[in-house]
């Protein structure tokens, strides 16, 4: 199972220069309220919001993400 990583993704917002939630909202045009959920893992983002973070920080969906175990 993979979930987005808030520490990638905020690796990726930082080398462009994003260091608040805000930033990263208003460069990937998802709902600053879902960027806030988001990083505090709280919500995980859909497929197509996933998909803006990754082109809006020049990378992959997959890049972003992480396995994690799935429950038992």
């Amino acid at each position: 199972m993979f979930r987005l990583s808030t520490d990638k993704l905020l690796a990726a917002a930082k080398e462009k220069g994003d260091e608040t939630g805000y930033a990263i909202a208003k460069r990937t045009g998802i709902d600053q309220s879902a960027i806030s959920r988001i990083l505090r893992g709280r919500f995980q983002p859909d497929l197509n919001s996933a998909l803006r973070m990754a082109h809006a920080y020049d990378t992959t969906v997959e890049a972003l993400m992480e396995r994690v175990e799935a429950a038992a």
